[in-house]
């Protein structure tokens, strides 16, 4: 057997591989003759035996590789929110192309989760997650820049502006008649709602400011993508079984 096929319980067929001497039929894994018949593993000839080897190790999806791989794909959002906000609060500039890396995060996290598991519903979830992720940095975001342009008013100017109340000043700028206290109080929970909803349609909200908020709209969309090759689990194709006489000519038959 070859060493790559030593390095897993399973034989390894990477790349397509097929014989350079016409009547040469010998399994790509185990190096041995093949007689009577014989598959095709992702465009490699293999025996019936590396076959079966195959499709025994196989990861198995199971509802607890599901769980493993979408606590480490929140975990994966997490950073990437991290990282997108953080980035684009330290250097001032929201730079759309982090979204690509936030898909490769999410990705790789949930790949890591499920070992290696992939398959729709891990997709899936990779797309909602990259989504949220990158679409929810906008709060962090929006309220720093909001800080930064005096519009948010921080505990410090909020006891100066208490002080300040009782100035002829401030007693002027207020509405006569009117009580402050007066005014409806949104709750924590109405708050966060509102936050929320505004940080997922942000990439769409975005798109009110022009070609900038469209090319972002579309790299959130490329990162979404590759979040989605990255689980969609290794590709296992098996063909067969074949003739071997089909093989010497070149030409894959059925039995």
């Amino acid at each position: 057997m070859s060493d790559n096929s030593l390095t897993n319980s399973a034989p390894q067929f990477g790349t397509a591989e097929y014989p350079t001497k016409p009547g040469e039929q010998v399994c790509k894994s185990c190096r041995q003759q093949i007689t009577g018949s014989y598959y095709r593993i992702n465009g490699m000839m293999a025996c019936a035996s590396c076959k079966e080897k195959v499709e025994r190790g196989r990861p198995k999806d199971s509802h607890s590789a599901f769980v493993r791989g979408m606590l480490f794909g929140v975990g994966g959002a997490i950073i990437g929110l991290i990282l997108y906000s953080t980035f684009a609060i330290v250097t001032g500039l929201v730079i759309g192309f982090v979204s690509l890396a936030v898909g490769y995060i999410v990705g790789k996290a949930i790949l890591m989760g499920s070992r290696g598991i992939g398959g729709r519903r891990y997709q899936i979830a990779a797309v909602l997650l990259t989504y949220v992720a990158v679409s929810m940095a906008a709060i962090p975001i929006g309220i720093s820049q909001a800080i930064k342009q005096g519009r948010i008013n921080t505990p410090a100017r909020e006891q100066q502006s208490s002080t300040d109340s009782g100035s002829p000043a401030a007693n002027t700028l207020a509405p006569t008649g009117e009580d402050s206290s007066a005014k409806p109080k949104v709750g924590l929970g109405g708050l966060l709602m509102t936050l929320a909803f505004l940080g997922i349609a942000s990439p769409f909200l975005e798109l009110g400011s022009g070609a900038q908020g469209l090319i972002g709209l579309v790299i959130l969309f490329v990162g979404v993508q590759i979040a989605w090759k990255l689980t969609a689990g290794p590709r296992m194709e098996i063909l067969g079984p074949f003739p071997v006489a089909a093989a010497s000519m070149g030409q894959p038959g059925t039995s």
